[in-house]
C-alpha cells in the first residue's frame, strides 16, 4: 500500500510539474536588450579631419552628457574602412534603454541645451553649416538580443 502510494504521489508530482517543464523548454533562447539606433553618414572628399574635430568635441561632450543623465547607455563611432561607392564613411551608434516619453524629451531638450549653452536657432544653423560637407545617409534602429541563461 506504501508502494502505490508513493506512486501515486510521484505521479502526482510528475503531472503537476510537466506543464512548467513544457513553458521551460518553449522559452525563446534571447531575449531583448537595448536599443542601438544607428546613423549612417556620408563626407565629402576633404572634410573628413573637420567632421573628426566636430566628432570629438562638441558631439562627444553631448554624448557624454547624456551618458551622465543616464540618457543613454553608450555610443560609438564606426569608421567604414573600405567603403564601396555609395556607402557611408561613418555610422553614428547610440545605444539605450527604452524611449523617453515626450514631456521627458521636452525636459531634456531645455536642459541639453542649457548644458550646451545654445538655442535652437543656433544648434540649427551650426547643423546646417555641416550640411555643406556631411550627408545623413539614412538611419536604423535595430534591438541588440542577449541570450536568456
Amino acid at each position: 500500500m506504501n508502494k502505490l502510494r508513493i506512486s501515486c504521489l510521484a505521479a502526482a508530482a510528475l503531472i503537476a510539474a510537466s506543464p512548467q517543464l513544457a513553458l521551460a523548454q518553449d522559452a525563446y533562447p534571447m531575449e531583448p536588450a537595448e536599443y542601438v539606433e544607428v546613423a549612417a553618414i556620408h563626407i565629402d572628399d576633404g572634410y573628413g579631419l573637420k567632421y573628426a574635430q566636430h566628432l570629438a568635441t562638441v558631439w562627444r561632450a553631448s554624448q557624454d552628457y547624456a551618458v551622465k543623465q543616464g540618457w543613454i547607455t553608450g555610443y560609438e563611432v564606426l569608421v567604414n574602412t573600405h567603403a564601396r561607392e555609395g556607402e557611408p564613411n561613418l555610422y553614428l551608434l547610440t545605444r539605450f534603454e527604452k524611449f523617453e516619453t515626450p514631456e521627458e524629451q521636452e525636459a531634456r531638450g531645455r536642459q541639453f541645451r542649457a548644458q550646451m549653452g545654445r538655442t535652437i536657432a543656433q544648434m540649427q544653423e551650426e547643423s546646417a553649416g555641416r550640411a555643406e560637407y556631411r550627408t545623413l545617409g539614412g538611419e536604423m534602429l535595430l534591438r541588440r538580443m542577449k541570450w536568456r541563461d
